[in-house]
C-alpha cells in the first residue's frame, strides 16, 4: 500500500513530467521560431506517449503512476485503489499538472514572447488544453468517453495480468511494472489513441491533463493568447470520468 506522502509526491512530479512532454511537443509543433513547427498529428501521438512513459515510470514506485483522474477512479470502482486515497491522487494529479504547464511555457518562453509580433499570432490555448475541430457538444462528450474507455479499461486489464501499477486490482501480480516493458505497453496505447481516437477532440483523456493547464493558460501573461474557451472545458474533464466509470464496471462485471 502506498503512502499518502508517497503518493502525492510521485502524482505531482509524474504528472508534472507527463504535461511538459505533452504540452511540450505541441508547443514545438505550434509556435513559431520552433524547429519542429509543422512536425504534425503523429509527432504530437508521440511526444504525449513518451510524455506517458516518463512520466508514468518516474511515478511508479511511488504511487503506481495513475497520473490521470479517470485511471485513478477506473481503478478505484474496479477494486485496485481504496477510495479513501482518490481525493488526494487527484489533488496531486491537478498540482502536477498545473507545474507541467508552466514548465512548459518557461521552456518555450521566447517563443511564446514572439506572439507579440501581430502578423504571425496565434491563438495558444491548443499547446495547453484540448478543443474538438467540430463543436458538437454531445459528439464531442462521446468522444472523449469512448477514447477514455479506450485507455481506462486495457490499464485494468494489464493491472490484472501484469501488475501494471495502477494499483492491486483482484488477481494482479506483486511487484509492478518489473522490467519496464509494462510502462511501455502503456505508452504506446496512448500513441495508439492519438492516431486513432485523438482526430475529433484532441483526446484530453485525462480531467488534469486538460484542467490544470487551462487554468494556467488563463492566468499567463502571454501575449494574444485568445480564449480559455470555458464553455468547452467541461467536456474534458465529464468525458474521461464518464468513460472511466463504464470501464470499471465492465472489469469488475467480465473480468
Amino acid at each position: 500500500m502506498y503512502t499518502n506522502g508517497d503518493i502525492f509526491v510521485g502524482e505531482v512530479i509524474g504528472t508534472a513530467i507527463l504535461i511538459l512532454f505533452g504540452a511540450g511537443v505541441c508547443a514545438a509543433v505550434t509556435l513559431h521560431h520552433s524547429k519542429a513547427k509543422g512536425a504534425g498529428w503523429v509527432v504530437i501521438a508521440f511526444g504525449w506517449g513518451m510524455g506517458v512513459l516518463a512520466g508514468a515510470y518516474t511515478a511508479a514506485p511511488l504511487s503506481g503512476g495513475h497520473l490521470n483522474p479517470a485511471v485513478t477512479v477506473g481503478s478505484a470502482i474496479a477494486g485496485g485503489t481504496p477510495w479513501s486515497k482518490v481525493p488526494l491522487y487527484v489533488l496531486a494529479q491537478m498540482i502536477g499538472a498545473a507545474v507541467g504547464a508552466v514548465l512548459a511555457w518557461a521552456l518555450y518562453y521566447a517563443q511564446f514572447a514572439a506572439n507579440a509580433e501581430r502578423a504571425t499570432a496565434q491563438p495558444t490555448l491548443g499547446i495547453f488544453s484540448t478543443g474538438p475541430e467540430i463543436r458538437k457538444p454531445a459528439a464531442n462528450l462521446v468522444t472523449e468517453v469512448i477514447a477514455t474507455a479506450g485507455l481506462v479499461l486495457p490499464l485494468l486489464c494489464f493491472g490484472q495480468n501484469k501488475g501494471i501499477g495502477i494499483g492491486q486490482v483482484p488477481g494482479a501480480q506483486a511487484g509492478v511494472y518489473g522490467s519496464g516493458i509494462n510502462v511501455l505497453l502503456v505508452a504506446l496505447l496512448v500513441v495508439g489513441i492519438g492516431l486513432s481516437l485523438g482526430g475529433p477532440t484532441g483526446y484530453a483523456i485525462n480531467p488534469a491533463r486538460d484542467l490544470g493547464p487551462r487554468l494556467v493558460h488563463a492566468v499567463l501573461p502571454i501575449p494574444n493568447k485568445g480564449s480559455s474557451d470555458w464553455g468547452y472545458a467541461w467536456i474534458p474533464v465529464a468525458g474521461p470520468l464518464i468513460g472511466a466509470v463504464l470501464s470499471g464496471l465492465v472489469f469488475r462485471l467480465a473480468f
